[in-house]
């Protein structure tokens, strides 16, 4: 990860920022699955966790070929009045590490209680005794709302920006640009 590039929303009367950056993002991701996934990451260097907001730029890390070669690719199409390019550049000289990850939230207790009850045979009570209403986890971290190409179904895909670290933890991306232990440069 020596290289990155901002792709950052311009403001547009028409449409809410958080609108654009999920079409952004969708575009990236069936982008990145074409183009192949694990080399390219992301982060949102204006991420506010208090609101919770991504902010208005999504930066895509990696290597400087890899990053020209993926933008070239044309899967920003369609999206160049809603969008600035920034030039791929190299990471700045003492930059932190930062992990961005996926964090997906447990699904509803009575979702969860139905399913453990197929899987095991068991009854309502059991079930309910097994997966307590508590159970359920309210997140209040900022997310993306996609589209499913599979089921068509809509979902949030939650992003956590964890505290910047020292070092570097290597690892691979997944189709999202997102990593369970792989850092990014952060600055």
């Amino acid at each position: 990860m020596d290289a990155y590039v901002d792709l950052r929303l311009l403001p547009d009367p028409e449409f809410p920022q958080p609108l654009l950056m999920n079409a952004l993002f969708a575009k990236f991701h069936r982008g990145l699955v074409a183009h192949g996934e694990g080399r390219i990451g992301i982060s949102f260097p204006e991420v506010d966790a208090r609101r919770p907001s991504l902010g208005a730029c999504l930066r895509l890390h990696g290597g400087a070929g890899e990053l020209s070669a993926f933008l070239g690719s044309g899967w920003l199409a369609g999206m160049a009045d809603h969008l600035a390019v920034g030039q791929v550049a190299p990471v700045p000289p003492g930059a932190g590490h930062c992990l961005v990850r996926r964090v997906q939230a447990k699904s509803s207790p009575e979702r969860l209680r139905r399913r453990l009850m197929r899987r095991k045979g068991i009854g309502e009570a059991e079930a309910a005794e097994a997966i307590p209403d508590a159970s359920a986890r309210r997140l209040d971290l900022p997310y993306l709302t996609l589209r499913s190409a599979s089921t068509g179904q809509q979902f949030r895909l939650f992003i956590e920006h964890l505290p910047a670290q020292a070092g570097a933890s290597p690892g691979a991306f997944s189709a999202y640009g997102l990593s369970p232990t792989a850092t990014l440069p952060w600055f």
